[in-house]
Order: C-alpha cells, then sequence, then structure tokens
C-alpha cells in the first residue's frame, strides 16, 4: 500500500481540536494516512512530548539534543505510517518502538558500534505505553525497526543532503526564518527546498 508522507507545521483551528478530540486515536490515524493533515498534526503534537522525553535520556550521548530530537521525529512518522491496527498492538507502544529505534539507529551510526551499550537502552515508560497492549509481538516489532530503516532511507534517496536538513528542522517546528539562519540560506530558498519536498514526498511509499 502507498502512503504519502505530507509537511504538517501548522496551527489547528478550535473547530478541528474540537473535531479530533471527539474521535478515537485509531480514527485520528486512519484520517493521517489518508492524508488529512490536520489529522496528522494532531497525531504529532499529542506524541512530540514522548519523542523530547526519549531524546533527553540520551544525554550522553554525541549526537547533540535536537538532533536527536529530528532523529526521534523520523520515528514518530515512521510509526504514523506504518501502524496497523488490527494487529492488537497500542499504538503508544508500536509509536515508542518506532522513536526508540529511530534514536538507536542514529547513535549506531555516530558510534560506528554494532549495538548501542545495554546502559543506553532507554526502558518503557509508562506514562507513553498503555498498560493493556503494552508488548509488541515479533511481527510488530520487526515491522517497527523496518519502518524506520525504509523512511530514513527513502529521504536519504529522494532528497538531496540540504531538503534533509530543512525536512528535519521543519519537523521539529523552526520557523522559514529559523531554518534560514541555520543553514545560512535565505528564507525564499527554505520555501522553495519545501515546495520541492512537497512535490517529491508525494510519491515516497513505504
Amino acid at each position: 500500500m502507498t502512503k504519502y508522507i505530507f509537511l504538517y507545521i501548522f496551527s489547528l483551528g478550535e473547530e478541528i481540536m474540537k473535531m479530533l478530540n471527539n474521535l478515537t486515536e485509531t480514527e485520528i490515524l486512519s484520517l493521517s494516512k489518508e492524508g488529512d493533515n490536520e489529522a496528522l498534526t494532531f497525531i504529532i503534537t499529542r506524541y512530540r512530548a514522548a519523542v523530547e522525553v526519549l531524546a533527553s535520556k540520551y544525554s550522553d550521548s554525541p549526537i547533540e539534543r535536537e538532533d536527536l530530537i529530528q532523529e526521534g521525529m523520523i520515528g514518530l512518522l515512521a510509526a504514523i505510517n506504518s501502524f496497523d491496527c488490527s494487529k492488537g498492538a497500542a499504538f503508544s507502544t508500536y509509536c515508542y518502538t518506532c522513536i526508540n529505534n529511530s534514536l538507536q539507529t542514529a547513535l549506531r551510526k555516530v558510534s560506528r558500534r554494532k549495538d548501542v551499550p545495554q546502559n543506553s537502552v532507554v526502558p518503557l515508560e509508562e506514562e507513553f505505553v498503555n498498560s493493556k497492549n503494552s508488548v509488541l509481538s515479533a511481527e510488530d516489532s520487526f515491522l517497527a525497526q523496518e519502518s524506520v530503516s525504509m523512511l530514513t532511507q527513502q529521504l536519504q534517496n529522494e532528497l538531496s543532503e540540504f531538503e534533509n536538513n530543512v525536512l528535519r528542522l521543519h519537523m521539529i517546528g523552526c520557523s522559514y526564518r529559523e531554518i534560514a539562519n541555520k543553514l545560512g540560506k535565505t528564507p525564499k530558498a527554505i520555501d522553495n527546498a519545501l515546495q520541492r519536498i512537497r512535490k517529491k514526498l508525494k510519491v515516497v511509499s513505504f
């Protein structure tokens, strides 16, 4: 099945927030997979705190916190696009696993080690994982790992290094001007890059 990645940084109106709050998480996830940007924003906003807390668990890592949050957001996006509610697992558990997989993959790349040291592995947090269905099946665990790897690879293949940097900063909520300042470009160059990214990501499937 082809799924689409959309850029989602915008404000949700009060009426939309009220409507989405009346839906189940499964219904919101279904809407986001169908290309509903408001639903995608809603889920990302709901789980952004999990990304930030998990990133902070790796305070002694060689990767800066902002970069870790970017990696965690990739994991969150992969979770939203690949989660299958029919498997029985809670989305919070699956999402947490994808985020953590993304963080650990980034750490492995930096350290050039096969495995992250055991003391770097973050335990499941009760505040983010439902007690019911809190254990993933072997199939879901594999999918959680593969979905992160596939999304990371596709972003690398489809986007230039500059576009990847723009997207990652955009995903953590940086404004056009903030991105431009960080990358030494003009806001217009950032806007042009985001337009290219929108076109490219519409055909990325995973």
